[in-house]
């Protein structure tokens, strides 16, 4: 039975998916830690005032998130994702902590579909 859903694909070259796969893995943890600091500098604007320590990640933040959109594209354009399934992994990139689980299931099926490809 195939790892492969029927809307997806195969993987035409796994070491260039592998290489995307890796770089998605890395923006989606930075994300991951970027939103979480973005959710502490929201609190700290109403709580402690605009100029508060993180007043200057909003910026920084959404240029990484940017990244993340790449990243996630690349990834989907070379393994066949469909364009809905690509803008949920991106959207997952919005909400506290859900950037750590989506790149968990990710990269899992991934990997699955790398280690058949490569057989």
């Amino acid at each position: 039975m195939s790892t492969v859903a029927k809307t997806e694909k195969p993987i035409q070259n796994p070491d260039s998916a592998a290489t995307a796969l890796t770089f998605f893995k890395v923006m989606a943890v930075i994300v991951g830690i970027g939103l979480l600091l973005l959710t502490v500098e929201v609190v700290l604007h109403f709580t402690v005032g605009p100029d508060n320590a993180l007043s200057w990640w909003p910026q920084p933040h959404g240029f990484i998130y940017f990244v993340y959109l790449i990243a996630t594209a690349n990834l989907g354009f070379k393994v066949g994702w469909s364009l809905p399934k690509m803008v949920l992994i991106m959207l997952a990139g919005c909400v506290p902590f859900l950037s750590f689980v989506v790149e968990h299931y990710v990269a899992r099926e991934i990997d699955g579909r790398l280690a058949a490809a490569r057989q």
